[in-house]
């Protein structure tokens, strides 16, 4: 065991400025897919919701709309991000001639999935919201986006905040299918590694222990970010007499 140990830390003391670089792109492309992927899922949310009207042109160009975003959402969920990489990659360059990078592929594929499965925890989101604050929200003359933007959104995204962040710690772990158009993420470096030192249990031990420490950091900050948002768990109320203040517990995970 204690050889065992040895040669694991032989490996990463040989090896740590490719285990680090490995595992910055991996948070690169991981925290920015995700970013862009929610940008793109409460685009595609909020344009799945918009109600129909009595302006017939309106309600085609929305369900025109609506069955594009169906198919985008049906296809990058149904199909493994490993095929989509392959496709994007290899696939523009020549339909179209685009000589894309790796990382710019990774960019991309990490991206647009994500939006796909976020457009749908977004869309769950609104949809849990109240009927009535919407019924509010047009009785004071809001249209939908601005419905969107001061009622519901506010509230969906507190909603959908945990799924997020799991979002986040998936595409971390997810990143590793990208060696298949060889980027330069974690897996690919302890890849090499191991092909080089020929001790593949030991490299990849190294390499489980990394990814571990990635995804229990992120979820630890999640987490406090959650609870920031809960707020305090103790009020004060204040009277109408500034000298009687009453408190009150709220019980956790209310």
């Amino acid at each position: 065991m204690l050889e065992f140990i040895q040669e694991m830390w032989e490996i990463f003391h040989s090896n740590w400025q490719s285990y680090l670089d490995g595992t910055l792109n991996t948070l690169l492309i991981s925290l920015t897919g995700t970013i862009i992927g929610l940008a793109i899922g409460v685009l595609v949310g909020v344009i799945r919701t918009i109600p129909f009207t009595k302006v017939q042109w309106k309600n085609w160009l929305i369900g025109g709309a609506n069955r594009l975003l169906n198919a985008y959402v049906a296809i990058f969920r149904g199909t493994p991000m490993i095929v989509q990489s392959m496709v994007v990659y290899y696939g523009t360059s020549i339909l179209w001639n685009w000589n894309m990078t790796p990382l710019q592929a990774a960019f991309l594929v990490v991206s647009i999935n994500t939006g796909a499965y976020m457009s749908e925890v977004v869309r769950g989101g609104i949809v849990s919201i109240d009927e009535g604050q919407f019924e509010a929200a047009r009785a004071i003359g809001m249209n939908h986006w601005q419905t969107m933007r001061y009622v519901v959104m506010p509230q969906a995204f507190r909603n959908v905040l945990p799924s997020v962040g799991n979002e986040f710690v998936i595409n971390i772990k997810d990143t590793s299918v990208l060696s298949v158009i060889s980027v330069n993420e974690l897996y690919f470096t302890s890849n090499t590694i191991a092909n080089t030192s020929y001790k593949l249990f030991q490299t990849f031990f190294v390499t489980a222990i990394i990814y571990f420490i990635l995804t229990y950091t992120v979820t630890l900050i999640l987490r406090a970010i959650e609870k920031r948002l809960d707020g305090k768990v103790t009020y004060e109320l204040a009277g109408a007499n500034q000298q009687q203040v009453a408190i009150i517990d709220r019980p956790k995970g209310v």
